[in-house]
């Protein structure tokens, strides 16, 4: 009997070894799972400046820095953008608003730069809407999602629309934070909102593509924004949105910055906000819009509106004639491209319209000279080798 008691502890003891040591190997082996986790997360914001981002249509004074935040104005209404593309992530971010009833959102799978005749661009936007904006049957303050210009998504708790609903109402007011975390694979989305899910939606299109912070108006914090990048899945070029191509804005949304325009003229070029509206009063000297920046070989966009006493636009490189524009539909946004080199293309609403064979000239501004009232918007341009 002796014996076996010995033979006992020793087993007992033998086997509070044995589960101190599991015990120890489990929890070194779970310290190095999280320190390879952590080292999956890539910062977003440095917290000091905008590097890894780049400026879509609102300029460096839409956005400020302070004690790790990035402070969004909210003028005017756009975005910046990732510098990269994204497919499969989970992106986390606190964003609270200061003014009550502010508007906001997080873009992603979005194309380089803004769609015809908006401020925003193709993508599914992840809404960030302070609760004091109030709620109506199509939108709620808590976590929407849905595709935007272009996009596509099937909701999951939808209204028959698009759009998907959160299933709880968990969005903090103004001026408290709120914690996004979203993630994004394969085409489905999904948005915890302060610790839990509560909106998705499936078969995206795009699916690979920006993440985009937007400015819409009121002014609105973010903070450790960061993004844990899954592996990508083959993906049909379809699904793929518009790579960077180099376009850079050439209006502010604020004033008239890097264009010149006559004393006289700027009583009647009025920036308002992402638009800027040209009143058509003005004699014919003063009606050219000309960028203070020369170009050489250069492409360019930009979004007109012409209203009903509209005739034509004229654009021009220096003193030399681009084309005359005299078919654009009054009330209507149409998306002017074209690209200047050895030859001069151009393209509306994604027609072909004309090409035609240029004289090498030295650099010269861009310029716009419509004649009768128009309105414009996401002038962008790039340069060409």
């Amino acid at each position: 009997m002796i014996a076996l008691n010995r033979v006992c502890r020793l087993l007992c003891r033998a086997a509070i070894v044995l589960t101190c040591n599991v015990l120890f190997l489990y929890s070194l082996s779970s310290v190095r799972c999280d320190d390879a986790g952590a080292e999956q997360w890539q910062s977003l914001y440095n917290g000091k400046d905008l590097s890894g981002w780049v400026l879509v249509n609102t300029p460096p004074e839409t956005w400020s820095m302070k004690d790790d935040m990035l402070i969004c104005s909210g003028k005017p209404v756009g975005e910046i953008r990732t510098e990269q593309m994204y497919q499969n992530f989970i992106l986390e971010l606190q964003w609270r608003h200061m003014v009550s009833g502010g508007n906001a959102g997080v873009f992603v799978w979005a194309d380089d730069i803004t769609a015809r005749g908006v401020p925003f661009h193709r993508s599914i936007e992840v809404q960030v809407l302070d609760r004091g904006y109030g709620e109506s049957d199509g939108h709620t303050t808590h976590g929407d999602i849905f595709p935007i210009h272009g996009a596509t998504m099937k909701p999951l708790n939808g209204r028959k629309g698009d759009r998907a609903f959160p299933t709880e109402n968990r969005s903090k007011a103004s001026p408290e934070w709120n914690q996004y975390r979203i993630e994004c694979r394969d085409g489905t989305i999904a948005l915890s909102v302060n610790g839990k899910v509560v909106t998705r939606g499936e078969h995206a299109s795009p699916r690979k593509g920006y993440i985009c912070l937007e400015s819409e108006g009121g002014v609105v914090h973010y903070r450790n924004i960061r993004i844990h990048k899954l592996p990508d899945s083959p993906l049909a070029s379809e699904h793929i949105a518009i790579e960077d191509r180099g376009y850079r804005s050439l209006y502010t949304g604020l004033d008239l910055s890097g264009w010149n325009v006559s004393d006289e003229g700027h009583s009647h070029w009025k920036p308002q906000d992402w638009i800027l509206s040209y009143d058509g009063k003005s004699a014919p000297h003063d009606q050219t819009l000309r960028s203070t920046e020369q170009f050489e070989k250069f492409g360019f966009v930009i979004d007109v509106r012409p209203g009903d006493d509209f005739q034509s636009l004229e654009l021009l490189h220096g003193a030399d004639l681009l084309a005359i524009i005299d078919t654009l539909q009054p009330g209507q946004w149409s998306r002017i491209e074209g690209t200047l080199g050895e030859t001069f293309d151009m393209n509306i609403n994604g027609k072909p319209i004309l090409s035609k064979s240029m004289p090498r000239s030295a650099k010269g501004s861009f310029s716009a000279k419509p004649l009768g009232s128009s309105q414009f918007a996401n002038i962008f341009v790039r340069t060409l080798p």
